[in-house]
């Protein structure tokens, strides 16, 4: 569940990621193009224009950012309510100038685009979905109500309606199509950040509990020799003293036996495996499957050589990624396979592929192009919570598999047995969803590396 609080946490908190200080360099880039506008309009095209009012529309602008610089810190991050207002009063800042110099008769109309944009980047869809209909309102008031731009000789400066209407038409357009396409190419960038964040948390973890595997083991073997030294002495003692320090030293022996005891069972927990670089292919696909046991599906492992493979299985490495992607393909069978699920192991001179299936309805057809993205999923039935009560996941499973296991060289591929929508097959029937793993035995077979000889377990040394 790590994973899925780590996506709701992500995007609960990404309102407060805009800095207060983006938020004025961008105002202070605002103000000073309205004052070039604004002078160049007077000075060189000798507009007449309300002086008064669209200074004072830009003072406000200053003026808030100097408060902003002098109360606030510059680290300060804005709330979603925070950014909501700012937004908001830089669009109704520019409208207000826009009203005042010709409407939809003004060129610089098309920067209304803006402040929607970043509510579209940036804030929730309650507060895009107002800024977009102020927009859209103030924009289709300045078609009729405005301040004509007037020369020196008196004449309004003004275009056809036609125009006009094709001005108004292409605003309302744009604003819809980008606050759509922006929200949505946000939407993706956030969902595949949340959902690499998430993969690298799984791989850490797995990473840090392979290590303290070995970190156990190595510990019960050092200990192993100090141990039997306390054990000898105490054995030694006992021989020589009588009464109640005879007893003492027997019970010092004793607690060294039951140390000695403990230790062997910490290294089997840490057995050899775990902290060596390699192993047989069936046993790293038995270890990914193991968690997934005892849930009530069978699990059937098979394995042998394809076209030009020798007979005996290869040692592959036994990096974190692989079986942690292999144990998350592995769950997602189990979920929706309805008695059965076949893991076929198969290897070659050039290839090593792991193929998972299952005998449930599959994957749906309009998903599989999509498998793997993260966060695709979709409400839950009361029939889904039935036949899976335990199932809370995000979509994140297959994506953090196909992440870690490409990061080790593999090729994913996703397809059914059959058609889902076709009537239920029967149980034990290798119909469901498949799904192949493959590497270049390059990538992930370790014969370049001397397996040399296994130790063994750790013992202590008897007395």
């Amino acid at each position: 569940m790590a994973d899925t609080e780590l996506g709701l946490l992500g995007a609960r908190q990404r309102g407060n990621w805009i800095r207060l200080r983006t938020m004025i360099l961008l105002r202070w880039f605002a103000v000073i193009g309205q004052l070039s506008a604004i002078v160049i309009a007077q000075r060189l095209y000798n507009l007449q224009l309300e002086l008064g009012l669209c200074y004072l529309a830009v003072g406000i602008s200053v003026v808030g950012n100097l408060v902003a610089i002098f109360i606030f810190p510059e680290n300060k991050r804005l709330s979603e309510g925070e950014n909501f207002l700012m937004v908001m009063f830089d669009l109704l800042q520019l409208c207000f100038l826009l009203f005042l110099t010709g409407g939809l008769h003004n060129p610089f109309s098309l920067l209304v685009l803006g402040p929607v944009t970043v509510s579209a980047a940036v804030l929730s869809l309650r507060s895009t979905v107002i800024l977009g209909a102020t927009a859209l309102f103030l924009v289709s008031a300045m078609v009729e109500y405005h301040m004509p731009l007037r020369t020196d000789e008196g004449f309004v400066l003004r275009i056809p309606d036609i125009f006009v209407y094709g001005q108004w038409v292409a605003i309302v357009i744009a604003v819809v199509f980008i606050s759509v396409y922006s929200r949505r190419i946000t939407r993706e960038m956030h969902s595949m950040s949340d959902a690499l964040a998430a993969t690298q948390m799984a791989l850490a973890r797995a990473q840090k509990l392979n290590d303290l595997g070995g970190v156990v083991a190595a510990a019960a073997h050092e200990l192993g020799t100090p141990l039997a030294t306390i054990k000898l002495t105490s054995s030694e003692l006992a021989e020589e003293l009588e009464g109640d320090q005879r007893e003492d030293a027997l019970l010092i022996r004793e607690q060294a036996d039951r140390c000695r005891d403990i230790l062997r069972g910490m290294g089997r927990a840490g057995k050899d495996d775990l902290h060596m670089r390699q192993a047989p292919l069936i046993e790293v696909i038995r270890e990914a499957a193991e968690p997934h046991q005892d849930r009530g599906k069978e699990i059937v492992i098979e394995s042998g050589p394809g076209p030009g493979g020798g007979y005996n299985q290869p040692l592959i490495l036994r990096r974190p990624e692989i079986i942690h992607g292999l144990r998350n393909l592995v769950q997602n069978a189990v979920d929706f396979a309805r008695t059965t699920v076949w893991i076929e192991a198969m290897w070659t001179d050039d290839l090593v592929s792991i193929r998972i299936l299952d005998d449930g309805r599959g994957f749906p057809p309009h998903l599989l192009g999509r498998m793997g993205d993260p966060f695709m999923r979709r409400r839950r039935s009361d029939a889904d919570r039935r036949q899976r009560p335990e199932y809370e996941g995000m979509g994140l499973g297959l994506f953090i598999a196909k992440t870690l296991l490409e990061r080790s060289g593999a090729e994913l591929g996703f397809a059914n047995g059959s058609d889902p929508f076709s009537p239920m097959h029967n149980a034990g029937e290798r119909r469901g969803a498949i799904v192949e793993v493959a590497w270049p035995r390059s990538k992930v077979v370790a014969e370049s590396h001397p397996p040399g000889k296994p130790m063994g377990e750790n013992r202590l040394i008897e007395i």
